[in-house]
């Protein structure tokens, strides 16, 4: 091959944006579904980062000829009472926190 001569070479390009917009996200809603921040997101798209990683899966999938969900198996863990009651009186100190601040506000 001489110097002439060029050779073409498949650069990964990120499909995240593309995907993220026809399901009519915006980039922080994205991240706030996922639980993971909006530079996140923005780096994913940019193939800045993750790109690669994500190159992996699709070949994994391909090579074991198999879905992604398929590569998780999800497995009931039961989680002590004390723990489960505990997460259930934070979220309803906060819910009743919220209540009476809109309380107050209607009252201003």
């Amino acid at each position: 091959m001489n110097n002439k001569e060029k050779t073409v070479k498949e650069i990964p390009k990120s499909k995240i944006a593309e995907l993220r917009k026809k399901a009519g996200l915006t980039q922080l809603e994205l991240s706030e579904k996922l639980g993971t921040t909006e530079t996140t997101i923005q780096n994913w798209e940019s193939g800045r980062s993750g790109l690669e990683q994500l190159e992996r899966f699709v070949f994994l999938c391909k090579v074991l000829n198999c879905q992604a969900e398929d590569l998780i198996e999800y497995q009931k863990q039961s989680v002590p009472v004390a723990v489960a009651e505990t997460a259930h009186n934070k979220r309803k100190k906060k819910l009743e926190k919220i209540r009476k601040m809109l309380i107050k506000v209607k009252q201003n």
